[in-house]
């Protein structure tokens, strides 16, 4: 008779704990590797390291802030969801409202302080010539474009579209119509990024919003994670 073999190791189990410490790690560090990730992008745009910083606190801590500009009486009662507007929707469905109004809020942290630092941008851009002012006006235009029709209203939340594509078309558009070694490239991706959601997806889509059932449309409303931040501070990042 054979001599029996001895059992082998659970390894399943360890490897199992090992990708839950691994994702729970990651989860952890995420917010840390994104808020690194906008001040880096954020320092190639004209601004101090210093500046660079408060720029990211003021995104940060302007995400919490929806200044109401507009609001729309409505027959029906209106669903909102409160964390929608904040990023994390998946808890929304717990803890909607309803109201019976719509209200047209622009978000600080969101739209309201990329969109200055966006301006800030111009007269750097106007100093280089007319050459890079129409450069970054045709790469906006496509970016308006690709946002208009990407976007699409989301009863209860307002108008939503796929993160990733206004980056993309920004940077591709960027990199086809500006030479490599180009000075300018992060800022007019950088403008580009803004310009094509908050445009493209919000402001071109409010005519739509009698037709969508929402307690709360805020512009630029996730704030960190909205397309608008996360649009710009890529491009500029990889421009």
């Amino acid at each position: 008779m054979q001599p029996s073999q001895p059992p082998m190791p659970p390894v399943l189990p360890a490897l199992g704990c090992l990708t839950l410490a691994s994702v729970m790690l990651f989860l952890f560090l995420m917010p840390f590797l994104f808020v690194d990730m906008m001040h880096q992008a954020l320092s190639r745009l004209h601004l101090s390291p210093g500046a660079a910083l408060l720029a990211v606190l003021a995104i940060l801590i302007g995400s919490l802030i929806n200044l109401p500009v507009h609001r729309i009486e409505r027959e029906e009662l209106q669903v909102m969801h409160p964390f929608a507007v904040w990023g994390p929707w998946w808890l929304s469905p717990t803890f909607q409202r309803v109201r019976q109004e719509t209200v047209i809020a622009v978000n600080v942290g969101g739209c309201v302080v990329p969109s200055l630092i966006a301006a800030w941008q111009l007269p750097f851009l106007a100093a280089s010539g007319p050459a890079l002012l129409a450069a970054t006006a045709l790469v906006s235009a496509a970016n308006i474009t690709a946002c208009y029709f990407a976007a699409r209203p989301v009863p209860g939340i307002g108008i939503m579209m796929p993160g990733l594509i206004s980056p993309a078309v920004s940077l591709l558009f960027t990199w086809m119509v500006l030479p490599m070694d180009a000075p300018e490239r992060a800022s007019v991706a950088f403008v580009a990024g803004i310009l094509g959601p908050l445009v493209g997806a919000d402001l071109l889509h409010l005519k739509e919003i009698g037709k969508v059932s929402t307690g709360l449309l805020s512009i630029g409303g996730a704030g960190t994670f909205d397309g608008i931040v996360l649009s710009g501070v890529l491009a500029a990042l990889l421009a």
